[in-house]
């Protein structure tokens, strides 16, 4: 039986993404000493807002009882005798909402301070010798090429494959055909849009779907900054679907920020920046590789690569303020500026420290043991391709 209680229409502020939508309670009930409100916004209506007792396992376990489209859950807020968790929500045929953290900013945003033209919002790979975020950017693709020894004609799915810079990229140099996975709707136009304008439709295409949507598999897999978003109680899966994504024999890469132990996300990272996201230890990711059944072949910590790739951001971010504000005054307002600010600078530091836990890893693993006939027994291949 349904608990009694005041479920009516209301509005509040309850979005990190706006807080002047209307907000239309539901009740689910889990269990008889958690009662769930349920909260869906009536405009956006890509996230579920939830007030509960239960820690972010139940209230999953909870909400796919009734919701069965719902994929993850963030506790970013705690109040008093509550939680507020954002609830992130698949995307189905019905139309289903699904979370879209970046697609709220908009792709104008980004492009002012990433790199041009591949827009990679992740770590970029600064050797000696390289000067600019757009080489760093290139010499991060290439390595991670180099690492897969992707070979022409292959078939690879980049997992999270954002703006598309490295299927365009790996393709230009590699000759492979590339699948991109991506969840934000935004940037799925804008890349295929893309492939069409180049006319590679017959080699490049990128599926509007869930991460863990697995459809078949391919020769290489590419994972690059995509766990920190699989939430504290998704890792597992999220590893076992990125090994299911490959054929037997075949490469994959992941390339995540984690924590050399195990501790909290912090918490102006989770409620400002990137709602859902956690940063995962190394040890738990190996644990949940070993579960899932991929070999991990070779391990290479680049955490002092992300303090250039943050300051040379933050310093395209100052510099471009005021194009950035006027895209939208009222969402690029002065609180906005000084919370990036504090993410760029913060974090820059954060990576620069010698006596931090929080790194940035690229690990190569393979469907089944790795072979002397699927892959080298040194790592001379990378380094001869990259001096080539």
């Amino acid at each position: 039986r349904e608990p009694e209680g005041p479920f009516g229409e209301f509005t509040g502020y309850a979005s990190y993404r706006s807080t002047e939508n209307v907000f239309v309670a539901k009740r689910i009930q889990m269990r008889r000493d958690a009662i769930f409100h349920s909260v869906a916004s009536g405009t956006a209506a890509d996230h579920i807002l939830v007030s509960s007792i239960s820690r972010e396992a139940e209230i999953l376990n909870a909400l796919r009882r009734s919701l069965p489209n719902v994929r993850a859950v963030h506790v970013p807020l705690c109040t008093v005798g509550a939680l507020m968790a954002i609830v992130s929500m698949k995307k189905t045929a019905e139309g289903q909402p699904k979370q879209a953290i970046m697609a709220a900013l908009g792709t104008e945003f980004y492009r002012y301070w990433l790199d041009d033209p591949l827009m990679m919002y992740t770590c970029a790979y600064w050797k000696e010798g390289t000067r600019t975020l757009e080489e760093a950017q290139r010499n991060k693709i290439d390595h991670v090429c180099a690492k897969l020894r992707l070979a022409p004609g292959e078939e690879v799915v980049d997992i999270g494959s954002g703006f598309g810079g490295f299927m365009f990229r790996a393709h230009e140099r590699r000759g492979v055909r590339m699948t991109g996975i991506n969840t934000t709707t935004e940037q799925v136009a804008m890349v295929r849009d893309e492939i069409a304008r180049r006319g590679l439709g017959g080699s490049l295409e990128v599926i509007d779907t869930d991460f863990r949507d697995v459809r078949r598999e391919y020769d290489k897999v590419v994972s690059i900054g995509t766990l920190e978003h699989a939430g504290r109680d998704q890792l597992a899966e999220v590893v076992r679907a990125h090994a299911s994504f490959l054929k037997p024999g075949g490469l994959g890469m992941l390339h995540f920020i984690g924590h050399v132990g195990r501790y909290e996300t912090e918490f102006f990272i989770r409620d400002k920046v990137f709602p859902g996201g956690w940063i995962p230890s190394l040890a738990d990711v190996i644990v949940a590789m070993e579960q899932a059944g991929p070999e991990g072949g070779d391990i290479e910590n680049l955490r002092r690569h992300y303090a250039p790739t943050l300051d040379a951001w933050a310093e395209r971010f100052d510099r471009n303020w005021e194009a950035i504000r006027a895209l939208d005054p009222k969402k690029f307002d002065e609180r906005f500026r000084r919370i990036w600010r504090v993410y760029l600078y913060g974090c820059a530091e954060m990576f620069r420290s010698s006596a931090g836990y929080t790194h940035l890893f690229q690990i190569v693993f393979s469907r089944g043991n790795i072979t002397a006939g699927n892959y080298p027994m040194s790592r001379a291949h990378i380094y001869q391709r990259e001096r080539a």
